[in-house]
């Protein structure tokens, strides 16, 4: 056996074969696979076998096509068939709320070339006439997918990896890591058979390897415990029963094909055939979390105690769509773990803090998503970067905050949440509230409806106080929401008056000592700021996309403050500490502090932002503090509003005149009742992030996680203002290389009289798919939708029109100048 590999893939189940066997394509000639049992033992071997090709992520339905196209490959390769059954997809809607969402589905889906049909209940009911359809409002049915093998396209898989010289051991188990500073060093012990258990025996080696990947499934706690990290990935039981023949389907088959999967995500469940019977799998409430700490030793391809008076409803629901099933007698069941994360997508990309290891975790629909994992990660270990921004899925989306008790409380929820109506605006309440602002009581008195955003409570909207009792504002909608009418109140408001936004999540950190500004002049695309003075700036990856975006404050000559999105605090931190590591030797000492939790942050905007400030600044000339002259855009000052010490910045995410007040949080609630005493006279609102988002978009502001990824350079964000060409810095040449393949535009959108785009629509030319949103909203400026994306150079130009694919029609859009609202940032600008 082998100690000395390129990669070490620990994990045997569908995701980790496919990794290793990418690996090879890719070109790595050595890589090895441990396996603690035998391949598949794990959850692939009682998975369903499902492929649900459509997802509302970008990223995710990337994978899971790749995954579709490939798993059709395997048998030429390998000569295995893979159990590929390419019967279709049929998700069924009961309402036409359901049919909204599997519009969104579809308009996404188009984005990345998934083809699809919509299907009317009198042509579901003539071709496939088992099932009921009276009380159905239709359907999507995706015709190229279906179900497959799970343990049949995992040996494909081995084989092929086989074939190209991977190494797959059977009855290793990975019992330490150790990083050397130049590879990993991984002790494994040989596993044996012991009255039907698998336990370690007295056989050790140590295996080096530059790389290592943890697809460890069930064991993902256990594998984060000796890494050190936190990896929120846990196993919730899962059910499906497999049912005895049913005559009337057996009779149905003699003329005709296979039934597609049929879904019934309105009764949680779906369908498929089985041997001339049924399998019915479900996803109900109350299912719990298992093995958060860890899988018991006598756990190997064991399942649970089966709970059918869980799934009764499931069942009977099934009954009524499929009537002949109801005579059908149960022949087998299934309970399983299957890893969930809060979210329900997969944890994919670099470990928290460590250097060459990768994580594969948490794969709630891993057969689907195996073939692309694979594929994608191979990508970025061995190219350094994806051709998809992967950022979605990176596991550092979760912080260190982040414990075993709310993760599996939120996997059990994502469980749950699989056929509930996935809204765009919707907010699911468990482990809430946990990360509060010191002002969150006083908000959530004023009418604050909270999102989560990196664990913390941020207001999205401000609602009525006195609101009636039948008045909701849960309920939740694919067109304007029962929060769209505050929304329009609070984004006017900062246009004609003022408002206050609690930006406290935004992530902070301080970055000092003799070898910043080195550091930093080469991490960041722009000229780094004057001191009092600040920008806006972007780290790339090697690759010379966008990691991150930074606005910058100089302190000092060597002492800079810098501010990120709150969505990805451990995302940047973590690149942010291993760049300057890698840079210290070079260029001298380096402090970096992450001052997030020590200070909050206020954002104050509008035309009377001035007015407001000035009646409680205290200075010797309070009506010149924060004139042009004294205080111009982009420059920050210490400045004490009453007897808060506040480092002001001049800048607003919303176009219009204000400043971010950045102020220690244990005065927070002083500092919220002052300002908003000062903002009586001056009938300032409090501002939710569902305005900003709309205003930002009337500035053409792009959004990391939105416009800027890691699939689109700066410059194809169209963004040269933020990038110095006369400085090196790191991606540069690779920015270069790579032109101009898609440009960032905003357009306005002439769409529904109740509706708006979301950000994730498909756009037009004509019949030729040119682009796609990746942004949306309501423009209050202009009264009508407006949104942000990437089309092709060619149909870039303002004044293009263009049509963007909402609720299965096309509407009119049209491609307007960058910064449509005030282009000359006269408000901004505008001196008191």
């Amino acid at each position: 056996m082998k100690t000395n590999v390129k990669a070490l893939v620990i994990g045997g189940g569908a995701v980790g074969t496919s990794i290793a066997y990418h690996l090879a394509r890719a070109g790595w000639d050595d890589v090895m696979m441990l396996e603690r049992d035998e391949l598949t033992s794990g959850s692939t071997w009682h998975a369903a076998g499902l492929l649900p090709y459509f997802n509302m992520s970008f990223a995710t339905t990337h994978i899971h096509d790749y995954s579709i196209r490939f798993y059709k490959t395997l048998e030429e390769e390998t000569g295995l068939n893979a159990g590929f059954a390419v019967v279709g997809n049929l998700r069924m809607a009961q309402t036409d709320e359901r049919m909204e969402e599997y519009q969104l589905y579809a308009s996404t889906a188009e984005t990345c070339g998934v083809p699809y049909v919509f299907m009317t209940p009198e042509e579901i009911k003539a071709r496939w006439p088992l099932i009921r359809t009276e009380d159905l409002k239709g359907a999507l049915y995706h015709n190229t997918d279906g179900y497959i093998n799970p343990a049949d396209v995992t040996m494909a898989m081995a084989k092929g990896a086989r074939q190209r010289g991977v190494m797959i051991e059977r009855r290793w188990q990975a019992d330490a890591f150790h990083w050397t500073g130049e590879a990993w060093e991984v002790t494994a012990t040989k596993m044996v058979e012991k009255g039907g258990n698998l336990v370690p025996s007295d056989e050790q080696i140590v295996i080096t390897a530059e790389h290592v990947v943890t697809a460890s499934g069930n064991h993902a706690q256990r594998t984060a415990k000796m890494l050190g990290i936190k990896i929120p990935a846990i196993p919730v039981e899962h059910q499906f029963i497999v049912m005895d023949r049913d005559p009337a389907l057996v009779e149905y088959r003699k003329d005709n094909p296979e039934h597609p999967v049929i879904r019934d995500a309105d009764a949680q469940s779906y369908v498929r055939e089985e041997r001339g019977g049924w399998i019915l799998g479900v996803y109900e409430k109350n299912a719990p979390a298992r093995f958060e700490y860890g899988v018991p030793d006598s756990f190997r391809a064991d399942l649970f105690e089966l709970d059918l008076d869980r799934i009764e409803d499931q069942y009977m629901a099934m009954n009524h769509r499929i009537p002949s099933a109801e005579d059908c007698g149960l022949k087998n069941d299934f309970n399983g773990p299957i890893c969930y994360t809060p979210d329900g997508n997969p944890l994919v990309g670099p470990a928290p803090g460590l250097r060459n290891m990768w994580l594969a975790e948490g794969f709630s629909f891993g057969i689907t998503a195996a073939g692309g994992t694979g594929y994608y990660l191979a990508q970025m270990m061995v190219d350094g970067e994806a051709e998809i921004d992967m950022a979605s899925l990176d596991p550092k989306r979760y912080g260190p905050w982040m414990t075993t008790e709310w993760a599996a409380r939120k996997n059990e929820e994502a469980y749950e949440h699989v056929y509930i109506l996935h809204h765009p605006d919707e907010e699911r309440p468990a482990c809430r509230p946990l990360r509060c602002s010191p002002a969150y009581d006083r908000q959530k008195a004023r009418g604050a409806q909270f999102g989560l955003v990196n664990g913390w409570e941020r207001p999205n909207y401000f609602g009525p106080v006195d609101a009636p009792e039948s008045f909701d504002h849960d309920i939740r909608s694919f067109r304007r929401g029962a929060w769209w009418q505050y929304a329009v109140e609070e984004a006017r408001a900062i246009r004609q008056n003022v408002g206050l936004i609690d930006a406290t999540a935004f992530a902070k950190h301080r970055v000092s000592g003799p070898g910043a500004t080195a550091f930093l002049d080469r991490f960041t695309t722009n000229k780094l700021p004057k001191v009092g003075r600040i920008n806006l700036t972007y780290a790339l990856t090697a690759q010379g996309t966008t990691r991150t975006e930074y606005t910058i404050v100089r302190l000092a000559e060597d002492d800079y403050y810098l501010v990120s999105a709150g969505a990805w605090h451990a995302y940047d931190e973590d690149y942010l500490y291993k760049a300057i590591a890698d840079a210290e030797p070079a260029v001298g000492r380096i402090n970096v502090e992450d001052v997030t939790t020590k200070y909050g942050v206020f954002a104050i905007a509008g035309p009377k932002a001035r007015a407001v400030l000035q009646s409680v600044i205290k200075d010797a000339d309070p009506a010149t503090a924060l004139s042009n002259k004294r205080f111009p855009w982009l420059s920050a000052r210490q400045i004490e509003l009453g007897m808060c010490p506040v480092n002001a910045i001049r800048v607003a995410y919303t176009g219009e005149l204000g400043w971010e007040l950045h102020h220690p949080i244990e005065m927070q609630n002083y500092l919220f009742d002052l300002l908003e005493k000062a903002g009586e006279a001056h009938d300032m609102k409090l501002v939710g992030a569902r305005a900003q988002n709309w205003l930002r978009q009337e500035k053409s502001y792009r959004a990391f996680g939105t416009e800027l990824g890691r699939d689109a350079t700066p410059m194809e964000a169209d963004l040269p203002r933020f990038v110095d060409l006369t400085k090196d810095f790191h991606g540069k040449d690779a920015m270069q290389a790579k032109g101009i393949r898609s440009t960032c535009v905003t357009l306005l959108i002439d769409g529904p009289a109740d509706a708006d785009p979301w950000g994730r629509e498909v756009l037009y030319a004509g019949d030729t798919r040119v682009g796609r949103l990746t942004s949306g909203g309501y423009s209050v400026h202009f009264g009508k939708s407006i949104g942000m994306g990437y089309v092709h150079p060619d149909h870039a130009a303002v004044g293009t029109r263009l049509q963007v694919k909402m609720f299965d029609a096309l509407w009119p859009c049209e491609i307007v100048e960058d910064s449509p609202y005030d282009p000359q940032n006269a408000t901004i600008r505008q001196d008191g």
